[in-house]
């Protein structure tokens, strides 16, 4: 009987139907293609076992003039750097109180009530106490003294708390906790925490696009955003932004022991912009540019965002914005659009999206210090962290296509354009985010499906083969190798190594598979018999160990739904497999079976070309 060799196009095509695109695959999961071969994707493994507080959607890392690593995490609720396996809370403080705090607290219950004349704190925000005194019972000083999240905000003077001691656990008032904890309270507030899902009336699809109603001019501030940090290296120290809130510097000598403070309150500071949508560092120049910065009006910042306005710093000098004959310092305004959605550092230059263009920033000397350029009017930007660099370009995702610039802006064309867009939560469009992998020669973005509140989907594109596929995983940022060696992404409070071994962080991998499109004998004129497959599998770690299946599937005709017709085991050792499948139609799926290897639970693989033994078998 003759053996057929199936030797399938690489990339995934959902563009058509299952049937067209005959010789093709069509469906995926965590796997991908290199040198048009599809293998099982790399694993992960956590970066340590310490976990940060909020959903994490920014990632920073460098290394200082002394060598230290460091790594910047923005996240809805807090800003940390991780030096080490350690998780410094660098959050700024955005309000202290002196000597106006008190308590009160009720018998038998643990929520205690806090009594501060216009705190500005939100639900959710984190308070820490100082210089208060026992209010007579369980509720002492070491109770009081500690950083707490607040509960409730019933009022602009008053909010509560949960208390509990220094180990975390709850702390119920006694008959005798009376007292209001003294006459000398400090409170220091870190700054308003962020949305972490778009909810109605804010974000995305509410006020400016990613922000309120669309066209509509509501201003832009930092409780109706999704939380997005910015942030960038000024030297060594950090600058860090709250999208259309503060911008912050860390001192890297100052060491992560010391919070991030208010640039535009730092001694020296002169016009320094207090609110922004984003912050970047020029590389050629070292100017600070903030975009959608708030302009001057006189001798101060107007302290609201200008959506269009792009303002940047005297040349090596962060803290001085003010414009003068003796220096470098200026802005620029926008036309096209309503908003910047964002911004990324390319080859030479800058470029800038609003929701409608593309501008590139060109650092050309003075008088005027930096030149802008619209590139293009109809390619916006679909969230602040949809752009990527990557060694052939610049690739972004807009509102219903992918495109790159190397120069010029050129539309991607797109195999999976329709599975990814027909299936895509709009209002969680801000969480949307690129990466890419130089590994592997990849960009893509991680984004939410139409059925969840949260990042559950990827979409890759291979730039070096010129392929797509997609699949499902959960991770909310991403940083490709550099710093580190292997690339870092965060989900759950945790931060994850990637492309470590095969599996997930020491469990096995599911649902990894491959399924091809539709194939037939003589387009279906006969029915087809296989009765063997012959495979082509590379193992790439644990060969010995490690199995996957190959299942073949049928139907007579295209509306027929596919029936699993065999599935069989595949190993190091098999020569052949003997199956019996007889339709009009075929599908060839491979799907990665670690479960079933329990001393195992890694195992890698590269399929090649399979051969299967089909003949004829009438035409009924």
């Amino acid at each position: 009987m003759p053996l057929t060799k199936f030797v399938f196009k690489p990339g995934i095509n959902r563009e058509g139907t299952d049937y067209d695109n005959e010789g093709g695959w069509f469906d995926v999961n965590l796997v991908r293609f290199k040198n048009g071969r599809p293998q099982k994707i790399g694993g992960w493994q956590k970066v340590n076992e310490d976990t940060y507080l909020g959903t994490a959607r920014a990632l920073k890392n460098w290394i200082s003039l002394a060598g230290s690593k460091y790594l910047g995490i923005g996240t809805h609720l807090k800003y940390y750097i991780l030096e080490g396996t350690t998780f410094a809370d660098i959050t700024p403080i955005r309000k202290t109180s002196d000597d106006t705090v008190t308590f009160s607290a009720s018998d038998g219950s643990s929520t205690v009530t806090v009594t501060d004349s216009s705190h500005g704190a939100v639900q959710g925000d984190f308070v820490t106490f100082s210089g208060a005194v026992s209010l007579g019972g369980n509720i002492n000083s070491n109770v009081l003294n500690q950083e707490y999240q607040i509960l409730t905000v019933p009022s602009t003077n008053t909010y509560t708390i949960s208390a509990k001691n220094t180990s975390g656990v709850s702390v119920t008032a006694n008959s005798s906790d009376t007292g209001n904890g003294g006459s000398s309270v400090d409170g220091a507030y870190q700054v308003n925490v962020g949305l972490d899902v778009y909810v109605s009336s804010t974000g995305w699809g509410a006020d400016a696009w990613g922000s309120g109603t669309w066209g509509s001019t509501s201003a832009l501030t930092t409780l109706n955003q999704l939380r997005l940090w910015s942030h960038d290296n000024y030297g060594e120290d950090l600058i860090i932004n709250v999208r259309a809130g503060g911008i912050y510097r860390w001192v890297e000598n100052d060491g992560t022991s010391t919070r991030a403070v208010e640039l535009a309150t730092t001694s020296g500071a002169n016009l320094v912009p207090t609110v922004g949508l984003q912050v970047l560092t020029s590389e050629k120049d070292r100017h600070l540019i903030v975009l959608g910065a708030d302009p001057i009006s006189g001798t101060s910042r107007t302290g609201s965002v200008d959506p269009m306005l792009i303002a940047f710093s005297d040349q090596e000098d962060a803290l001085q914005f003010e414009p003068l004959s003796t220096n470098t310092a200026g802005s620029l305004r926008l036309s096209s659009g309503s908003q910047i959605i964002g911004g990324v550092k390319a080859r030479q230059e800058i470029l800038v999206w609003t929701d409608t263009a593309l501008y590139s920033m060109q650092f050309i000397g003075p008088p005027f210090t930096f030149g802008i350029n619209l590139i293009n009017e109809s390619t916006g930007l679909i969230g602040p962290k949809a752009a990527i660099t990557a060694p052939t370009g610049v690739f972004w995702m807009s509102y219903d296509n992918f495109y790159v610039y190397t120069g010029a802006v050129k539309k991607l064309p797109c195999t999976v354009l329709s599975y990814v867009f027909d299936d895509f939560n709009s209002e969680q469009a801000y969480k949307v985010f690129a990466f890419s992998n130089t590994q592997f020669d990849e960009v893509g973005w991680f984004y939410a499906s139409a059925s969840s509140n949260e990042i559950d989907r990827y979409v890759v594109y291979n730039y070096a083969e010129n392929l797509w596929f997609y699949g499902q995983l959960e991770r909310t940022a991403w940083l490709d190798t550099g710093v580190e060696a292997y690339p870092v992404a965060a989900k759950d409070n945790y931060l994850y190594q990637h492309e470590i071994g095969f599996n997930d962080d020491g469990e096995p991998m599911t649902n990894v598979f491959i399924e091809s499109s539709d194939f037939d004998l003589g387009d279906g004129e006969q029915f087809a018999f296989v009765n063997r497959v012959i495979p082509d599998l590379k193992f790439l770690e644990n060969s010995s160990d490690g199995q996957v299946n190959i299942v073949l599937k049928t139907r007579d005709f295209p509306g027929d739904s596919l029936s699993t017709n065999s599935t069989n085991i595949i190993t190091s050792t098999t020569k052949q497999s003997h199956v019996r499948a007889r339709a009009r139609q075929m599908v060839l799926r491979l799907e990665s079976d670690d479960d079933a290897v329990a001393e195992n639970t890694s195992t890698g693989w590269r399929l090649g070309a399979t051969r299967l033994d089909v003949k004829p078998d009438g035409r009924r």
